[in-house]
């Protein structure tokens, strides 16, 4: 059990590239992170790190190890886990990261009916609007789009990203509704900038003819939260594109209107992701399959298609 531990000191060290979020990861400080290592290190009677005082690398010895027991590491820990869940069924703590409001609206929600069917699982979820590498952070899982499906990645699409023009009746009745994208020119627009480059995407809308058209608004404020983005524009203040899931309940409150309603914003899909192995943690294979048949029982699929 000594020697799992170092190893796995190791390895969080080596993905993390540093003794102090790997030992963030794992509970420990960062000093018995280096002991472990260090005896390690005695043990194999290798170094498996070059240390500074500003960064941490691998050793030719150290890469050569990290390739034949980083993947037998998290095998090895899934088994254990999976054999010490509580009466055989799925148990420990579930860290998911997921976009805040889409988390709260569609996923929060079927937290009851999860934890009665599995009451052994503790939930650790991140709201956060920004991508995560699931390994390097040491997720479970994660929801949302524009994850990069790495070689250790898998997704299950949950539903589409649709993103749709809105504005609210107040603006539309200042400002003569567009009649189509060429139109947008001349109407102020609340723009979302991208959590990753800061800038604003310069998005194409398309129809159900395939045709497409540029996104042509005046800039006239941006926003880093589709939350605000919809306030914004139900306060009358510009057109918004906005992810359609997001605007589903202000124009079923009459505060937003669609806007070019027969064009879209195709943003590929929002799914589910988690790390692919051979033997996946019970709780993560859980949480996915659960989370996978809720939208398909609810037809959210349907629900958030803005076709």
């Amino acid at each position: 059990m000594e020697t799992m531990i170092s190893i796995e000191c190791f390895v969080r060290s080596a993905e993390a590239g540093s003794f102090s979020e790997a030992a963030r990861r794992l509970g420990l400080t960062p000093a018995a992170v280096g002991k472990n290592i260090s005896r390690l290190e005695a043990r194999l009677g290798v170094r498996l790190f070059q240390r500074s005082t500003r960064s941490l690398s691998l050793t030719e010895a150290g890469r050569q190890f990290l390739d034949e027991v980083g993947g037998s590491l998290s095998t090895i820990q899934n088994a254990v886990a999976n054999l010490a869940s509580a009466g055989g069924q799925p148990a420990g703590t579930l860290r998911v990261s997921m976009p805040t409001n889409f988390g709260r609206k569609y996923i929060v929600p079927m937290l009851g009916e999860f934890l009665q069917r599995y009451p052994a699982i503790s939930p650790d979820w991140a709201f956060d609007n920004r991508p995560v590498d699931l390994i390097a952070q040491g997720y479970d899982a994660a929801v949302g789009g524009g994850i990069d499906l790495s070689p250790g990645v898998v997704a299950r699409r949950l539903c589409p990203a649709h993103r749709i023009l809105v504005a609210s009746p107040a603006y539309l009745a200042e400002h003569a509704a567009p009649k189509s994208p060429a139109d947008l020119h001349e109407h102020d627009g609340i723009l979302i900038r991208s959590p990753q480059t800061g800038r604003i995407r310069p998005w194409a809308l398309v129809n159900r003819g395939k045709e497409q058209a540029p996104v042509t608004l005046r800039v006239r404020m941006t926003m880093s939260d589709p939350g605000a983005s919809c306030d914004a524009a139900a306060l009358g203040l510009g057109i918004a594109l906005i992810n359609y899931s997001e605007s589903l309940a202000h124009l079923e409150a009459g505060t937003l209107v669609r806007v070019l309603p027969g064009w879209h914003v195709d943003g590929g899909s929002v799914s589910i992701y988690y790390p692919a192995q051979k033997l996946l943690p019970a709780k993560t294979r859980a949480f996915v399959e659960f989370v996978v048949e809720r939208f398909r029982a609810e037809r959210l699929a349907q629900v958030l298609s803005a076709v």
